[in-house]
């Protein structure tokens, strides 16, 4: 409900006050030296309503920290790596500009010139945009603003790497290097686990029969204690294993409980990654040629490894625990390019057999002198 009145305010002016409703039924209003404005601002209220892009007078007044704030408490999904992270972002990067600054002021140049200005590598800087966007994003839904001010920032664009592939010698120099944890880089190798999964992994998911590693959990150093949480994606899945892992496997899981930790330190807790570089990893890679290659790369191995045995798309997928398989294809996109190579040479082989059996059609109807003379009759 809205509408307007004409008033005669004490110093003796005319003013029009405007008033409407708002969804929660709170009632609004302003005043105007002008009918006109009132009626446009009355306008301006009832199409953000239609389109919901509405908020209330005192909405843009809250700060940045506030949002941001509102932000990291709403979201119990979160990984502690990825809780840490973010929190990082705010206290270290959009507090330190935006804090103090309400809703309503953070306009879009502004936000695009501080991103410029920030002189990290640009992954690090995608995330900080990608972070303080989210927070405006919520700000929106929450109807503390009408529209993201971030919403088209322009990101630096992130330099594309070499992703690095071992060949299968490389892998098993690597994992002879590693002596007693030879079976480990062999099983990052070649079943494409996450470190964390690896390091989560229990006897009790160790399915000797079947050759499977049944991933549940992942375990990962967030601000020096071990946080415990499940896997990446939250995709628990069945990864197979070969064979020739049936001995390791059983050697490390044998006579033991089923809540032990396959693979572990000296006292039953869990591997730490940056321990295991520094103590055999680097070593080990460095034995092998690839020297500063780290236990995720063994991820892309595996990854290879399986492509080149003929694994699908939807294999590899589920393999690692990818969310989809477009997931799969867009960070593997390379290693399907033969396979490109192998429909190129199959639609070569129908084209073949297409034309020979034209070819051969034309010799029978060239050589069949009734096909000449149509019935073989004459006039």
């Amino acid at each position: 409900m809205a509408s307007i009145k004409k008033r005669e305010l004490p110093s003796g002016n005319i003013a029009w006050r405007a008033r409407y409703i708002d969804p929660e039924g709170q009632e609004h209003s302003k005043n105007f030296d002008r009918q006109k404005d009132a009626k446009a601002w009355l306008v301006d209220v009832e199409s953000s309503m239609m389109d919901g892009t509405w908020v209330p007078p005192s909405g843009g007044r809250q700060t940045v920290a506030v949002a941001a704030a509102t932000w990291l408490a709403s979201h119990p999904d979160w990984t502690p790596s990825t809780r840490e992270r973010n929190e990082s972002i705010v206290k270290l990067h959009i507090n330190p500009r935006w804090g103090t600054v309400r809703l309503a002021s953070v306009q879009p140049d502004a936000v695009q010139q501080w991103l410029n200005g920030i002189e990290l590598a640009p992954g690090s800087v995608r995330k900080i945009a990608s972070a303080f966007k989210s927070i405006l994003d919520l700000a929106v839904a929450h109807h503390r603003l009408g529209v993201n001010p971030a919403a088209q920032l322009v990101r630096p664009k992130q330099p594309l790497s070499q992703r690095r592939y071992l060949t299968g010698q490389q892998l098993e120099t690597m994992a002879d290097a590693a002596g007693y944890w030879q079976d480990l880089v062999l099983t990052l190798g070649y079943c494409g686990l996450r470190f964390g999964e690896l390091a989560a992994l229990r006897v009790g998911n160790v399915d000797l029969v079947r050759r499977r590693l049944n991933i549940e959990a992942s375990v990962t150093e967030v601000g020096g204690k071990m946080e415990w949480g499940a896997p990446k994606t939250h995709q628990r899945r069945s990864v197979p294993f070969p064979d020739f892992l049936d001995g390791p496997m059983q050697r490390r899981t044998h006579g033991r409980p089923a809540d032990a930790l396959v693979w572990c330190t000296s006292v039953g807790t869990p591997l730490r990654i940056g321990n295991v570089r520094r103590d055999w990893f680097d070593a080990a890679a460095k034995a092998a040629g690839v020297e500063g290659l780290t236990p995720h790369e063994l991820r892309h191995t595996a990854a290879s490894l399986a492509v080149a045995a003929g694994a699908s798309v939807l294999a590899v997928q589920r393999m690692l625990g990818h969310d989809k398989p477009s997931t799969t294809l867009d960070i593997y996109s390379d290693l399907f390019d033969s396979e490109l190579d192998d429909v190129s040479a199959r639609l070569a082989e129908t084209r073949a057999g297409i034309m020979a059996g034209i070819i051969r059609a034309r010799g029978q109807i060239e050589g069949d002198p009734q096909q000449c003379l149509g019935t073989g009759t004459s006039g």
